[in-house]
């Protein structure tokens, strides 16, 4: 049979979706299963490392019946994945030795703190690009190998894997051949120097980490190893080719290729990634250093990237917590049913402010509220809020690198939200482009294995089968949108330190 498609398997935080591509990158088979989220302790966040990927197993399988394809039609996998999150196994039997940690567990914060006590912070920042947070795999890796018993020792002695999601399932799909991650993936475990492209050895002691642990890290786009059989039924010989993180296989999905190019992708909260080419830019804007991808031999490629914790949550919480929507769909007509905000702003602190303010103290604020207020200027205010926050990211990362905004490719559920991209390219002053294909991160897991194989041949060409669906040209004056984003400015600047009062 001929190998005409790649297929893409996107283990979220919260389920697996695969999705199968053709040579136009046209999508011609999805399948979608969550799996179980557990919940131990508050602040505690686990994952069964066997049901996701058993998940996967039959998620795969589903999706290949609905294209009505064989295995034998695929050219190669790709994997993208949630990112941070720690998985460790037994090299002998393949199972795993603990739940997973969940990237948005906090149970690290006391030993992160100890590090910082410590004076670390600078360390880690320029070695890896990252700051000390729980949010990364680092310290828990530590933590598993500290309170899991005889599980320092079985590392020692190399009888134990760790990897993230992504190593995982290629440990499973080759049958337990290959341990390996990629740059991205590594990037972001708090122990990979990001400028000398190897395991920083000095932070391995620091926290006390094997390297006989560690997966081998490889290219982006890359054969990895094959399937065998008893992982996909029918299966043996495919090539497992491209690997990313969710975040930079986003990115790379919507051919953000060039230096200066980024995009935003709008869920419960928002990654905002720019390309900044061969260079690793140390922010000043307490933004993240990261590696975007390695493609081959080719040197790797960087990217800032800035995390706002509060957009899509913003919508759910208008729905869940107020009730004056019942679906997020309707905050666009209720936003376009008044003129103007008329003043009325909404800084979304609801768990403390991200990039680049980093207030943990910071708290969900409302300004402007007169007798005229609706919901419908709660609404406008929400949807603003957005746009205002990638515009903080957006002049950090210009700050930082020195590169201008060339325009902002957006994807992820609120894309479709037509008055919030107007407002985005309005605040922006650049031009926002939303894509005929939003499932960006799955698309870029595919497009790196498509290259490794062969399947497609250059950047050039998958450039080329980027198709626009929107583009919104500003449209408010300068003086305008200085204004609006001035009155933003003091907004925050209220939110900020709220819950410290207390303390």
């Amino acid at each position: 049979m001929a190998a005409s498609h790649v297929l893409s398997i996107d283990a979220g935080t919260t389920g697996i979706t695969v999705l199968i591509f053709d040579q136009q990158g046209r999508i011609q088979g999805r399948a979608y299963s969550e799996f179980t989220q557990h919940y131990p302790r508050p602040g505690w966040v686990e994952h069964d490392p066997n049901e996701i990927w058993s998940v996967t197993q039959k998620v795969v399988a589903t999706a290949l019946h609905e294209a009505h394809l064989d295995p034998a039609n695929l050219a190669a996998i790709g994997i993208t994945n949630q990112r941070e999150t720690v998985v460790m196994w037994d090299r002998r039997t393949g199972e795993p030795v603990a739940k997973a940690i969940v990237w948005q567990d906090r149970r690290t914060t006391p030993l992160c703190e100890a590090l910082k006590a410590r004076g670390l912070e600078e360390t880690f920042r320029h070695r890896t690009g990252l700051v000390i947070d729980p949010y990364f795999s680092g310290t828990k890796v530590k933590w598993l190998l500290d309170h899991v018993d005889g599980l320092r020792q079985r590392a020692e002695a190399s009888e134990i894997a760790f990897g993230t999601v992504d190593s995982w399932l290629v440990w499973k799909l080759t049958g337990g051949k290959n341990h390996i991650t990629d740059y991205s993936n590594a990037s972001r475990t708090l122990l990979y120097n990001i400028h000398d492209l190897q395991w920083d050895e000095e932070i391995l002691q620091m926290l006390q980490i094997p390297p006989a642990l560690l997966p081998q890290v490889k290219p982006s786009s890359y054969v990895y190893g094959e399937t065998v059989p008893q992982a996909l039924p029918g299966s043996g010989g495919i090539p497992i080719a491209g690997i990313a993180g969710d975040q930079q296989a986003a990115l790379f999905g919507q051919a953000c290729y060039g230096e200066g190019l980024a995009k935003n992708t709008y869920g419960t909260g928002s990654f905002v990634l720019m390309n900044t080419g061969k260079e690793a830019i140390f922010s000043q804007e307490k933004l993240l250093t990261t590696i975007a991808w390695g493609i081959g031999d080719d040197p790797v490629e960087y990217a800032l990237e800035g995390a706002i914790f509060i957009t899509g949550a913003g919508i759910q919480w208008l729905r869940d917590g107020l009730g004056i929507i019942s679906h997020a769909s309707e905050t666009e007509a209720l936003a376009r049913s008044v003129e103007t905000n008329e003043g009325v702003y909404f800084v979304p602190a609801l768990v403390g402010l991200g990039a680049p303010h980093w207030d943990p103290y910071a708290r969900g604020t409302l300004l402007g509220v007169t007798r005229g207020t609706t919901k419908a200027h709660l609404a406008r205010a929400v949807l603003e809020s957005m746009g205002y926050q990638t515009r903080d990211v957006v002049e950090a990362m210009e700050r930082d690198s020195g590169i201008p905004l060339k325009v902002l490719r957006c994807d992820g559920g609120a894309s479709v939200n037509r008055f919030l991209m107007q407002f985005q390219a309005d605040i922006l002053g650049v031009a926002v482009e939303v894509p005929e294909i939003t499932e960006t991160t799955a698309l870029g897991a595919a497009y790196l294995a498509g290259l490794a194989t062969g399947f497609w041949h250059s950047r050039e060409e998958l450039d080329s089968q980027w198709q626009l669906a929107h583009r919104y040209e500003p449209t408010l004056p300068e003086s305008e949108r200085m204004g609006l984003y001035h009155q933003w400015q003091r907004a925050v600047e209220r939110a900020k330190g709220w819950a410290q009062e207390k303390e």
